[in-house]
């Protein structure tokens, strides 16, 4: 799924256009978190896309388990009226799902 749009994450290069991506999205600024000691960490910490591949790997093997990482879900149709409660850290969001059906 990432390696045809970003290529190889084992590849340096390809981990930084990943990541440069990821950093212009708006969800990332949204984020609030730290650019600069984001980069640092992947740059330095994951030398190679293995990992981050493997962990996939077992979630769509059935593996590693994210239901509990899932707290929320609404329809297509309702997400519209579901985001807007979605930010508010009083709804204890860790996931939210849309459902396409």
């Amino acid at each position: 799924m990432l390696i045809p749009k970003f290529g190889d994450p084992a590849d340096p290069q390809s981990l930084k256009t990943m990541l440069s991506v990821w950093l212009r999205s708006n969800a990332f600024k949204k984020s609030e978190l730290d650019a600069e000691a984001l980069t640092h960490e992947l740059t330095q910490r994951c030398k190679s896309g293995g990992d981050f591949i493997r962990i996939i790997e077992l979630i769509e093997r059935g593996e590693i388990d994210t239901s509990p990482w899932i707290t929320h879900h609404a329809a297509f149709d309702e997400m519209i009226d579901a985001f807007p409660r979605w930010t508010l850290p009083e709804t204890g969001v860790i996931k939210a799902m849309v459902e396409v059906t």
